[in-house]
């Protein structure tokens, strides 16, 4: 009897080894897998890191390249074009190689706007945004455009506020930025995110953009053709002021002197706040000693 309760006792204690032994792998086990799908979820963390990182980063090669070449572009008009007249601005009518700049900066803006404002989360963020982009366009366009003097063998620093240019190339860019960036952030939600198969799915898909366009070009063509351009005068400094009158008198006029552009830019800005040195100058009719004078 005594030995068969030593056996008994002795293939408990066995078992109880066996069962401790077999708990033990099996928490081993689960702390392996724990381990593993803690590792799992942090690489997986630092992978969607990885990803929104190079989204964020992501830019668009031929866009940038384009935008270099344009720069060079502008230093080369602006530096050669008195050498070579035949890529310096076309005084008035005709086009040269100068006059692309600034169609390639705002196609350049355009192709950046709809990049940039394809998925919109909050129209009041992308607002706000736009606006301060904005801001920050007619700031530098002043300062660069404005009239500041800095030139090193000048004794006045700053901005002769009687001759600031209000509306230099930045300034226009800006405004320019500002309303398409705007049409489009308040139309990106209407728009179907795919196109219909057909011929005029771009207009349909586009229609308030097509439409602001199209608004833009009526304000202009009504505005050239229908305004009544008076008389206006300007006056030359000098040691002895002189100052000279434009006769004009007439509507639809598209010469540099009459046209309803320069009239409303004398209007809006006046006449001392426009840019001081234009291309148009250079023709024989906008000379002291033109016949008209």
């Amino acid at each position: 009897m005594d030995e068969a309760k030593r056996m008994e006792e002795g293939i408990n204690l066995a078992l109880d080894d066996n069962a401790k032994d077999d708990l033990l792998k099996k928490q081993e086990r689960t702390n392996t897998n724990v381990d593993s799908n803690i590792k799992q979820q942090i690489s997986e963390e630092d992978d969607q890191q990885l990803t929104l990182v190079k989204q964020k980063s992501k830019r668009v090669a031929t866009l940038d390249a384009f935008r270099g070449l344009t720069i060079v572009l502008m230093i080369l008009v602006d530096d050669a074009g008195g050498v070579y007249p035949r890529i310096d601005h076309s005084p008035w009518n005709g086009c040269t190689l100068a006059d692309f700049v600034m169609p390639f900066f705002l196609f350049i803006v355009g192709v950046a706007i709809a990049l940039a404002l394809k998925r919109i989360p909050k129209i009041k963020y992308a607002v706000r945004k736009i606006i301060l982009r904005t801001l920050k366009l007619l700031f530098w366009g002043i300062i660069l455009q404005g009239g500041y003097s800095h030139a090193p063998d000048e004794l006045v620093y700053g901005v002769d506020m009687k001759i600031i240019r209000w509306c230099g190339i930045l300034q226009r860019i800006a405004l320019v930025y500002c309303v398409v960036a705007l049409i489009e952030t308040f139309t990106t939600k209407l728009r179907p995110t795919t196109l219909s198969p057909g011929r005029i799915s771009i207009f349909t898909a586009y229609k308030w953009q097509w439409f602001g366009g199209f608004v833009a070009f009526l304000i202009y063509m009504i505005t050239t053709f229908s305004l009544y351009v008076p008389d206006w005068s300007f006056v030359v400094n000098g040691d002895e002021p002189k100052r000279y009158t434009v006769l004009c008198g007439m509507r639809g006029h598209l010469g540099p002197a009459c046209n309803a552009v320069g009239y409303v830019d004398r209007q809006v800005w006046g006449v001392n706040h426009l840019y001081s040195q234009p291309v148009w100058r250079r023709l024989k009719a906008c000379t002291f000693s033109s016949p008209g004078e």
